[in-house]
């Protein structure tokens, strides 16, 4: 029986401007074969080429605009995108002004995080792991990806990431966060000796409050958006190992600057 269209992605809550729309898939609806069963979208994770092409051709039929898919490195890169930017250009983030052309992440476990204008201007999607989450200094992909707005009023969606009783981390992964906002401990609970389960979301919270983003939608930490706790709905490398990817997409429609949806 085929998959309906609620099995295969989500749809953000979020009163994100008319022009604005966005997805991020789940794992179901595709026709990659075990283990990347099926809607895997990642074309470097071993699965047959030709699957990964079915899958992102009907991912486009299904937007009405091309998905610009990075090659992601854990980095702080973001890269301004167009309908000639060819996909696997290196970076974590991607904004875009242009209608048609979608601004994309990859995960199975990492934090997507779309944003948007309030003024349905301009787009970005980042890829928030760990390390891009923290960066250098306190300066990482979500710092990178905001200073790309140029101080508009933002909005932000958080998609489905490993959640907080799953994601298992080092003290030296917590000292990185804790030593730049000491806010950030909270995010943290103590497993073991060395050893903390962390709350990738909400360290993503904070820093996009500390950018000044007040509306913050999607993930809550809540065991729904987990990736590791639901292998039915989500890809989880963690969990898995060998893994299909997902995708979270942003993108503008040639209308006119649109009101914000109710």
């Amino acid at each position: 029986m085929p998959a309906s269209p609620e099995q295969c992605w989500l749809v953000p809550a979020w009163p994100a401007p008319a022009r604005v729309h966005a997805l991020c898939t789940k794992r179901l609806g595709g026709v990659s074969l075990a283990p990347f069963d099926s809607l895997n979208l990642g074309a470097h994770v071993g699965d047959a080429a030709a699957a990964v092409a079915a899958n992102r051709s009907m991912l486009q039929r299904t937007m009405t605009a091309r998905p610009v898919f990075l090659s992601q490195v854990h980095g702080m890169r973001i890269e301004s995108i167009a309908s000639n930017t060819l996909d696997g250009t290196p970076a974590d983030a991607s904004i875009t002004f242009e209608p048609g052309v979608a601004c994309t992440i990859m995960v199975a476990d990492c934090l997507p995080v779309l944003l948007t204008n309030a003024q349905g201007s301009r787009v970005a999607a980042a890829h928030a792991g760990w390390r891009g989450l923290a960066g250098q200094g306190g300066q990482g992909i979500l710092e990178a990806t905001l200073a790309a707005f140029a101080g508009s009023e933002v909005l932000a969606w958080l998609g489905p990431c490993i959640g907080p009783t799953a994601f298992e981390v080092g003290s030296e992964v917590r000292d990185v966060f804790v030593t730049h906002d000491r806010a950030a401990a909270a995010m943290f609970v103590e497993k073991t000796k060395d050893k903390w389960l962390a709350d990738l979301q909400g360290l993503a919270r904070l820093r996009l409050a500390a950018l000044g983003v007040t509306q913050i939608y999607g993930n809550d930490g809540s065991r729904a958006w987990c990736t590791f706790s639901n292998p039915a709905h989500y890809f989880s490398h963690r969990r898995d190992q060998v893994s299909g990817r997902m995708a979270a997409c942003i993108w503008l429609d040639n209308g006119h600057h649109g009101k914000a949806q109710q």
